[in-house]
């Protein structure tokens, strides 16, 4: 899918889940890994994260359009377009948009490598994975308040 693509895409979106056209310009943004989108104040353009769409496929990207659409939709009628505005919360809800995006597979698999501890309950099994080293006597574990182990990880 190219720009011309999401552009069409998100103007239909527009008018099919807001009733209002989106007259501004929307753009795939390669460099967004950790968001799925970015509504602009200042220009009213919105950028969606193309790693998205090949990973997560066209029903999760459409949320995430949603989601920025709710941004720009409200920004521009003047009303609390921020996520943490009660307006912004109600239309999201309303027109089915995600409040968070997917982590890539590829982000998840580069957190867990920065890791160098792994705590383990005994009791209950959960796990936590630690860049620092922690005293595991003065600790236990958040969900079942059992008794955590240690161990450190390999590096390849």
């Amino acid at each position: 899918m190219n720009n011309e693509e999401l552009q069409q895409w998100v103007e239909e979106v527009s008018l099919q889940y807001f009733g209002r056209p989106f007259i501004h310009k929307a753009t795939f943004n390669a460099r967004l890994k950790a968001t799925g989108g970015r509504y602009f104040t200042q220009s009213h353009n919105i950028e969606i994260s193309p790693h998205q769409l090949a990973a997560f496929g066209k029903e999760e990207t459409e949320k995430i359009i949603k989601h920025e659409l709710c941004h720009y939709h409200l920004h521009i009628l003047n009303r609390g377009y921020k996520h943490r505005d009660q307006d912004f919360k109600q239309l999201l809800a309303h027109v089915g948009g995600s409040r968070y995006c997917n982590t890539l597979p590829e982000r998840k698999e580069a957190k867990k490598r920065e890791y160098r501890y792994l705590l383990q309950c005994v009791h209950c099994g959960q796990q936590y994975y630690r860049k620092r080293r922690m005293d595991v006597s003065k600790y236990r574990c958040g969900r079942c308040s059992g008794k955590l182990n240690i161990k450190m990880l390999d590096k390849e």
